[in-house]
């Protein structure tokens, strides 16, 4: 056991948080909590965390689930490849280990969407296996305290970080020890403003020894992003309207989305019901602009969305059959899981 351990986990008795996930050992649970808590915050996981244990208790009964019902409950949390993938998994789970789940960590790690990092969270604080879960916490905690300058998005970086962190572990305490370091740099050694001044580690880190803190951990560089130009068509013929299911490797894969044309650039209306999949999806009917509605830019990791939807109306008895789309009711939009983009856009109708 390295001589910060025992730091860190008198810190963590002191001020860890209350989570939880962290009041189970059930294998099931916490890893739920880990794929719900990727790439979001603990105030807005906490929520769909109790809602999703709630409704899917074990694994069996949301391996049993539809997607579209996982979907809709995991609405709102973004990276929708996360649900999509622990819907999967819970079925690898029923096919290959008889509905229980996996207590070695390479079965673990065989799971749908399981990474080295998850796998080890979930068998440390599950089975208390001696592996260090190393994720942006732990990066910048490591990266300060032995002032590191090698890059952790390299693969150089990322063998050296996984090194010093199993060489940190408390490996009879290892859950308790891995929630304790991951806690201290959501709390303590934050990436803005970080609390150097009452740091129980002061004394240890040498990047506050050396003045690099603002400086670790060091990034090589980012994924450039990319502008995209949708313009949805909400359709209304009588009291319906029509959805399509997104398919494909792109964004948003099993969510509902109005039918969509895409444009390679900014451009008007007159553009847009000139294109190809426009008059596809209205078929020759008569139809009429009821207006459009520009949404603000809508970010996501690596793209950002410009999207103006426009509100066409038919007539009720127009024999509209748009390709590859549902004809739902409208006030039935809401049963469908949608990405927040659209969400944004049907709350702003309602005003």
């Amino acid at each position: 056991m390295s001589d910060i351990a025992p730091i860190l986990l008198d810190w963590y008795a002191r001020c860890g948080r209350d989570l939880p996930w962290r009041r189970t050992r059930d294998p099931y649970l916490v890893w739920l909590s880990e794929v719900i808590l990727q790439q979001t915050r603990v105030a807005q996981g906490r929520d769909y965390y109790l809602r999703f244990a709630e409704r899917f208790p074990d694994v069996r009964s949301l391996a049993a689930a539809g997607q579209d019902e996982v979907m809709k409950l995991w609405q709102g949390l973004g990276y929708y490849s996360r649900a999509r993938n622990l819907h999967a998994a819970a079925r690898q789970i029923v096919a290959e280990f008889g509905g229980v789940f996996p207590r070695a960590y390479a079965d673990v790690r065989s799971l749908r969407g399981v990474g080295e990092y998850t796998a080890a969270a979930i068998c440390s604080a599950a089975y208390d296996e001696p592996v260090a879960a190393v994720d942006g916490n732990v990066y910048r905690v490591l990266a300060r305290l032995f002032d590191i300058a090698e890059p952790i998005d390299t693969t150089a970086g990322r063998r050296l970080f996984a090194e010093l962190a199993a060489a940190q572990l408390d490996t009879r305490r290892a859950g308790r020890y891995n929630q304790a370091v991951m806690d201290f740099g959501a709390l303590q050694c934050t990436p803005a403003a970080p609390r150097c001044d009452n740091c129980p580690l002061a004394a240890r880190c040498l990047a506050l020894a050396a003045g690099t803190v603002g400086e670790r951990p060091v990034k090589r560089g980012r994924t450039a992003v990319r502008p995209r130009w949708f313009h949805y068509l909400h359709v209304v013929c009588g009291g319906d309207t029509f959805v399509r299911r997104r398919e494909g490797r792109d964004i948003w894969q099993g969510l509902y989305e109005f039918p969509l044309v895409e444009m390679p650039e900014e451009t008007d209306f007159l553009r847009v019901a000139d294109a190809e999949e426009f008059r596809a999806a209205l078929g020759g009917v008569p139809w009429r602009l009821v207006r459009s509605v520009a949404l603000p830019e809508h970010r996501l990791s690596h793209q950002r969305i410009h999207a103006v939807f426009h509100r066409i109306e038919v007539g009720a008895s127009a024999p509209l059959r748009m390709p590859g789309c549902l004809r739902i009711a409208e006030r039935a939009l809401g049963d469908y899981a949608m990405p927040r983009l659209l969400e944004n856009y049907l709350s702003r109708e309602e005003m």
